[in-house]
């Protein structure tokens, strides 16, 4: 069921057509003193560009779910005098940091945008006409013809957001991702104990120590089958390949841990194996309910390394920000 109060979007499909260039002019000087003057016809202006421009505060493409034809300006013809027409109105579409641009046809990747007033044309407008005194010579002393404008361009883009965040959390429904980060950031996640409690990725800023900080996504929980698109899977994994380091949260409740750490992995893999290169750390999340020999054995089960954490009691939390740290400055 669809919830028509949604505010993250990070999918569109846009319509945009680029202006057209003014026409030139074949105008002539005329005056009482030259009443024959020759051509002094002005260039036509150029049609307004289609301009992505990022926005460091915006997180969502929300802004465009409704606007889904975009046109720039036409250019001005060409004047007397040799003046020149006006350029056509350039639309410039502020986006999140973190957007990529595709070809709504073939589905190429044109470019994304990953840094704040980064800009990049996404259609230039039609060239200008030149006006007839640019083809005046010794043989043509007065052409009586210009150029007509460019036409612009038109064509459907697929703008799609991958967060932009220094740490992702990773792992199945209902393990522990949106508690771990209301509790370490000021990020205030809807959090209950049902499938897909978050449906969209969720950002918070993590306080360190000396003023330092660094962002975390919440993103939401990973099902078998999710590279290949099963439940919303393909919109979820997109956002984990901005992530620097990634933490696989898997709940101290579960069967066998590892079974489930390999089939996260598996399911990245499939859709991205470049994701596998990143650092990991794996997160047993909801040890509140272990006693230290448990902990101690179940760790010994365990070949890779972890952790031990509890949002609800704070444990080692502060171990974790350390080890997190480490992973983002260790390169």
């Amino acid at each position: 069921m669809k919830n028509s109060k949604t505010t993250f979007i990070d999918y569109v499909k846009i319509y945009c057509k680029s202006g057209n260039g003014g026409k030139g002019s074949a105008h002539f000087f005329r005056s009482r003193i030259q009443p024959k003057g020759g051509p002094d016809g002005g260039d036509g202006g150029r049609g307004g560009h289609i301009i992505l421009k990022g926005n460091s505060n915006f997180w969502t493409l929300l802004h465009l779910k409704y606007t889904k034809h975009i046109k720039a300006g036409h250019g001005g013809d060409g004047g007397k005098n040799t003046s020149t027409g006006a350029n056509g109105k350039d639309i410039i579409i502020e986006v999140p940091l973190g957007t990529i641009v595709k070809d709504a046809n073939s589905h190429e990747f044109l470019f994304e945008i990953t840094e704040a007033n980064e800009d990049s044309i996404l259609l230039k407008g039609g060239l200008g006409g030149r006006g007839n005194v640019h083809f005046k010579n010794s043989v043509r002393q007065s052409p009586r013809y210009a150029q007509p404008g460019k036409i612009g361009l038109e064509n459907a883009y697929i703008l799609e957001l991958k967060i932009l965040a220094d740490v992702g959390l990773v792992g199945f429904p209902n393990a522990g991702k949106s508690t771990l980060l209301s509790r370490v950031t000021a990020a205030k996640p809807k959090i209950a104990d049902y499938e897909f409690t978050t449906l969209t990725p969720n950002l918070g800023i993590v306080d360190y120590r000396d003023g330092q900080s660094f962002i975390m996504a919440d993103i939401p929980g990973i099902i078998s089958g999710a590279s290949d698109g099963k439940g919303l899977g393909h919109r979820f994994l997109r956002h984990i390949e901005r992530n620097t380091c990634l933490l696989f949260l898997i709940s101290v409740e579960s069967d066998d841990i590892m079974k489930n750490y390999f089939t996260l992995l598996s399911e990245l893999e499939k859709y991205n194996p470049e994701l596998l290169d990143k650092d990991k750390l794996l997160v047993i999340t909801k040890s509140d309910i272990l006693g230290q020999e448990l902990e101690e054995e179940i760790s010994k089960s365990i070949p890779i390394k972890h952790i031990f954490i509890s949002s609800i009691t704070n444990y080692n939390l502060d171990k974790l920000k350390d080890s997190i740290w480490h992973l983002l400055t260790s390169n």
